[in-house]
């Protein structure tokens, strides 16, 4: 069994960064972060492989969150910068045995999710 607990959200203005932690126990492989705002269906954001060396991000972020992770801490990051007020929702970590997806039902385990609002 793996249990995540994400960490970091908050509310910042628009231009500004957040960085949010997925502490995970438990055997996990590749790791993902999902976003789900008010009225709207969870999305992709980015994953990663279980060395770090492959990831992979939604268009909506590319060039602007990186995705990160500590093995050695059992740790995923999302380092986000240039926030949006269209980026604001909540955001899940997830962990999947397998390699990357980037379709939510493709994960085994999901954290509690962690608030990230970002005003205009």
């Amino acid at each position: 069994q793996v249990h995540l607990v994400e960490s970091g959200g908050g509310l910042v203005q628009a231009g500004g960064s957040l960085r949010l932690s997925c502490a995970a126990s438990g055997r996990t492989r590749s790791m993902g972060w999902f976003r789900q705002a008010p009225g709207k269906e969870r999305e992709f954001v980015a994953a990663i492989s279980w060395s770090g060396g492959s990831t992979y991000y939604d268009d909506s972020v590319k060039g602007r969150f990186t995705i990160s992770r500590d093995n050695a801490k059992n740790t995923v990051y999302l380092q986000m910068n240039s926030l949006k007020p269209e980026d604001t929702a909540v955001y899940y970590c997830a962990a999947r045995t397998t390699t990357m997806a980037v379709t939510a039902a493709n994960y085994d385990y999901w954290g509690q999710g962690t608030q990230v609002t970002v005003s205009s």
